[in-house]
């Protein structure tokens, strides 16, 4: 009795899909396509006059001032020591104090920075406890004054036997960054 039960429900099942199937079918009413561009596009010819371009078939050139590279914005200051004390002497950050997140900037620091020059900017960063690099200097060293534009520039560019980290932090973060060290150059000169 159990077996047959079993079976009667499986041709119950199937028959309750075949009823199902069946009455969704309408051949009364046609089918419609609701995109039909996308399933029958239109075939167009390289160079083929278009309505599309104002100035017939040039392309447009992009807006005036506009940058099609993504959020890059280039950094027009130069890698030379000149640009360097260019930068430490007029290169401001864009970022008004609102702006500024020290919980983002903070774990970008640890990140990229904590590693050489020590999560307190003391200079005594993992690598340099290890000794695998010699002569990071500390934030509040006597007779280095560093603004935030030799902060952005070293980090844009580099100095020394550090590499550049333009590639690793877009420029609002690099600024974030700046504002972070800063804060540890103040902690360290109280």
């Amino acid at each position: 009795m159990h077996i047959n039960m079993k079976t009667s429900l499986k041709y119950i099942v199937v028959l309750v899909m075949l009823v199902g199937f069946v009455s969704c079918q309408n051949n009364s009413k046609p089918n419609y396509q609701f995109m039909p561009d996308m399933y029958e596009s239109v075939g167009y010819e390289t160079y083929q006059e278009s309505d599309a371009f104002a100035n017939g078939v040039q392309a447009q050139l992009p807006a005036e001032g506009t940058i099609p590279r993504g959020d890059f914005m280039p950094y027009e200051i130069e890698d030379t020591n000149e640009g360097f004390e260019f930068a430490k002497a007029n290169l401001k950050s864009p970022l008004d104090s609102t702006q500024v997140d020290y919980d983002r900037g903070g774990p970008l620091y640890a990140i990229y920075c904590g590693i050489c020059h020590g999560n307190k900017g003391d200079g005594k960063g993992k690598l340099v406890d290890r000794e695998k690099i010699l002569g990071v200097p500390s934030y509040d060293d006597i007779g280095r004054s560093i603004t935030e534009g030799s902060i952005y520039h070293v980090i844009y560019y580099g100095k020394n036997t550090m590499g550049s980290y333009a590639n690793q932090l877009n420029e609002e973060e690099r600024w974030q960054v700046v504002a972070y060290v800063q804060k540890l150059k103040a902690d360290l000169e109280k």
